[in-house]
């Protein structure tokens, strides 16, 4: 559509012409109920926007999609609509220096997630909306001027259906069947929100009396579907927003700007959250329906943190374009963890930063999209394509090394002068190095020009030359960078020495802090230790990199990893030996040994589930294809061994339940599964929940077990919004080549489908064990890639593009169908030849991942 992808050089001419200075949008959802033939399903919506113009006499235009325009006014002349709107974009002529513009729209409700999404719950029949924006969908709900740095305040005034309660970014109130809002301060339209229907709302307040005895009230709201009511434990959601509220006001010296804090747990969503002020969105798989581990609970304190954080950073200070968008969503990260870890019950919050985040960061860093954490965005597409592993997690890991590097209280001193010299306003990079420089008195360029101006990861491996007497006489890091980045970079890390206990646990016992620079840095303090069995470079997780190890490192951790006492420095080394398989330096058949032998004895059950999905990871796509069987056979076997072996009831119990469930292939396990689900079965203290045997189900399903009528009586046991996802999954997973062309057809040939099924219709499709089945697929998505581009949705688009790659065929020949497709596309959107570029890289890393694991065989 022309237009909709707004470059960055659009955008900054028309801030250098334009100042908003007020929106008035009123909103008419009573067409959100009821029957109707019309498609698209639309409302009315009106907007006035108050706005100077530099250059009188000058041309502008604003945003908007919208399938039709009744009105356009600019400065009480009527424009035609015709003439003016082209489908994205009204144009403006002619300006006057202070400019009022109307419009009167009629825009669509949307089904992908993207604007004003509307959902009908199959078990009651009610109707859901919220809307979501980021990075520019709020011009699908009401023309604006859609982009970060034309901020202005907003009155927002909604007609909904009788009985409905409204809620948007500032107090609402009701009067004459029209919901208006407090004006909001001045923010950025990607972070206006509405959610509107029949929500189950409750509520609590925060109190924080000031040094100056003024006190601070904040009214605290949490929303769900009525349908989840029951499992929505809002006393917890409470619970952490108000420790929340606690440390960052303890911290920031700045106080909460937005008035209220309502929380809403929405259905179909497609982030994990969202950080309007006033009206946090979140996915509702956040509540929980059945048993999960403490993993769960400590990602949603997470995520509650790290929206919480974005009121400061990112709606109070938000940056000038999306070529900043790490302003936000780095320190978002950093400072989700940091307060998940000072201010709340979950404690081991680095762990799974280190484990988990970190992942995450160094698959993006090594894909050839990479980018630096500031990067180069010249558009929308490109924007939204960018939220991604470089500017949460790895522009989180820098953050975290940049706190071990000016020191915390200089960070934190640095961060309140930034949200007060910048409030309500825009930045870039330079405002916040200016701020930390001040604060630290550090010079930060050169440290910016390494960590947030460069891409790719440095590899840290410890070199050890030890004396007759076994004592160190020289201990050196080692820092190696890939020709593709070649950046050496300054690391301040923490080398640990390991060695057994007289009790057996493999323990720390000597440790020295280190800058490291250059290609090789000698770690002087450790001279004359005793040898050690273990040297773990990045110890304590002080910066980003991969870990490395020297030989007799290695051989201590095949044989003893499971003796670590520290569950840190455990995290660690399981991730840099993740990390080694990835890379094709170690055989995904001696990851799979370790994970059989070592998994059963890790306390922390992040890091168990996350070993979880990477052992599968391993097996699906890193393993020799000839030992795919055999090593599934052998992670089953292990698998039910600790699932019976585990604490009757625990978490650890229900996390080897549910990945026995993903591994099980032999007719011994899958009958094991159906009498669990039948009750003719059973393991001491496991409970069989809903969710638990949907999870039973699907690999059931898709080794042909479970058939239509067997989903279909699942169903009406559990028929609600997140059971019909779970039967689409199913569904869509049977071995058949009918299911499989129909599954197609509904996801690429139509777009009925929701954004939740189009999602849970892919994830049921493509499944590891039925390769031959998906093959002739694998021409066909080439053939349609291009064009649901551009028919379709981004969200949509990336779903669909991401997922349906062909990833589980013959890499050699998928490699080459790829880059026939490349080299006949090379004016193929940006966007698209990118996401395909990442699968081709992944493609290419398992081939080479699999020739290691093939070579172990031949040695």
């Amino acid at each position: 559509m022309p237009g909709e992808n707004l470059s960055r050089d659009e955008a900054q001419e028309r801030a250098a012409l334009l100042s908003v200075d007020g929106y008035e949008v009123s909103l008419d959802l009573r067409s959100a109920v009821g029957d109707t033939e019309a498609e698209p399903r639309t409302f009315r919506s009106v907007t006035t926007i108050r706005f100077r113009c530099a250059e009188p006499g000058a041309a502008t235009f604003a945003d908007l999609i919208a399938p039709s325009v009744t009105s356009v006014s600019l400065n009480g002349r009527d424009l035609d609509p015709g003439a003016v709107f082209d489908g994205t974009r009204v144009q403006l002529e002619d300006l006057q220096a202070d400019n009022e513009l109307v419009v009167d729209a009629q825009c669509a409700y949307s089904r992908t997630g993207e604007g004003m999404h509307r959902f009908v719950d199959p078990e009651d029949g009610e109707v859901y909306l919220y809307t979501q924006y980021e990075p520019a969908d709020s011009r699908r709900v009401f023309a604006n001027f859609e982009q970060p740095d034309l901020k202005a305040p907003f009155r927002f005034e909604v007609r909904a259906p009788e009985g409905w309660v409204v809620w948007s970014n500032g107090a609402g109130e009701l009067g004459d069947g029209v919901w208006r809002f407090a004006e909001t301060k001045p923010i950025s339209t990607y972070i206006t929100a509405f959610a509107a229907g029949p929500y189950h709302y409750v509520t609590d307040r925060y109190s924080r009396t000031f040094d100056d005895g003024t006190t601070l009230e904040i009214p605290l709201g949490a929303m769900c579907r009525k349908g989840l009511a029951p499992h929505f434990d809002a006393d917890d959601v409470f619970l952490v927003t108000k420790q929340g509220l606690d440390f960052f006001h303890d911290h920031f010296d700045y106080p909460y700007p937005f008035g209220k804090y309502d929380q809403a747990f929405v259905p179909e969503y497609n982030l994990g959250a969202m950080e309007n002020p006033g009206l946090v969105t979140f996915r509702e798989e956040y509540i929980f329906r059945g048993k999960v581990t403490q993993t769960a609970y400590e990602g949603r304190a997470n995520v509650i943190l790290h929206e919480m954080a974005h009121m400061w950073f990112g709606d109070l200070v938000t940056m000038e374009w999306w070529d900043d968008l790490w302003l936000k969503e780095s320190f978002a990260d950093f400072m989700g963890a940091f307060s998940l870890v000072e201010a709340t019950r979950f404690k081991d919050g680095w762990i799974t930063f280190a484990n988990r985040r970190k992942a995450w960061a160094y698959r993006a860093d090594q894909l050839p999209s990479t980018h630096p954490i500031t990067a180069d965005i010249h558009d929308l597409e490109d924007a939204k394509l960018n939220f991604d592993g470089i500017t949460y997690a790895k522009g989180a890991s820098v953050l975290k090394q940049l706190v071990a590097y000016v020191g915390r209280d200089a960070f934190l001193e640095g961060a309140r002068r930034y949200f007060k010299r910048n409030a309500y306003g825009n930045t870039r990079l330079g405002d916040l190095l200016s701020v930390l420089e001040e604060t630290s008195g550090r010079d930060l360029a050169t440290w910016s020009r390494a960590w947030l101006q460069t891409a790719g990861v440095n590899s840290l491996t410890p070199q050890v030359i030890l004396s007759a007497e076994g004592r160190v006489t020289e201990l050196a890091v080692l820092q190696e960078a890939p020709e593709s980045h070649p950046e050496m970079r300054p690391h301040r890390v923490a080398v640990g020495l390991y060695r057994r206990s007289p009790g057996g646990a493999l323990e720390r016992y000597a440790r020295a802090e280190v800058d490291v620079d250059g290609p090789r840095t000698v770690v002087g303090e450790l001279v004359g230790a005793d040898a050690p069995e273990l040297v773990l470079v990045n110890d304590d997780d002080l910066t980003y990199c991969k870990i490395r190890f020297d030989e007799n490192s290695l051989a201590t951790l095949r044989d003893r990893l499971g003796d670590i006492t520290d569950p840190l420095a455990r995290a660690l080394c399981w991730s840099a030996l993740w990390n080694l398989t990835r890379d094709a330096l170690m055989p995904a058949r001696d990851f799979v040994d370790l994970v059989l032998r070592f998994a059963g004895r890790e306390s922390d059950i992040g890091v168990l589930q996350m070993l979880h999905a990477w052992v599968y990871t391993a097996l699906t796509h890193y393993a020799a294809p000839d030992w795919r069987t055999e090593g599934g056979r052998l992670l089953a076997q292990g698998a039910l061994k600790e699932l019976r072996l585990a604490e009757p009831a625990g978490q650890h119990q229900l996390a080897w339940a549910r990945f026995f469930a993903t591994v099980a292939s032999e007719e011994a396990d899958l009958q094991l599964l159906r009498g669990l689900l039948e009750g003719t079965a059973k393991i001491d203290g496991l409970d069989v929940d809903q969710e638990l045997r949907w999870a039973f189900l699907e690999p059931l399903a898709a080794r042909g077990v479970a058939d239509e009528s067997t989903l279909a009586a699942e169903l009406a046991r559990d028929d609600t919004a997140s059971g019909k996802r779970h039967q689409v999954r199913a569904l869509a997973a049977r071995p058949s080549t009918a299911v499989k062309a129909q599954a197609w057809a509904a996801v690429v040939e139509s777009d009925a489908l929701s954004n939740a099924l189009v999602e849970a219709t892919i994830a049921g499709f493509v499944q590891p064990s039925q390769r031959e089945l998906l093959a002739p697929y694998a021409a066909k998505y080439f053939a349609a890639i291009e064009r649901v581009w551009a028919d379709r949705s981004i969200q949509i688009g990336m779903d669909v593009v991401k997922g349906l790659f062909p990833s589980l065929q013959d890499p050699r020949a998928t490699l080459d169908a790829t880059d026939t497709w490349l080299t006949a596309h090379e004016n193929a959107a940006p966007a698209l030849r990118r996401l395909v570029l990442e699968a081709r890289d992944d493609l290419a890393r398992a081939l080479r991942a699999q020739a290691c694991d093939e070579a172990a065989t031949a040695g």
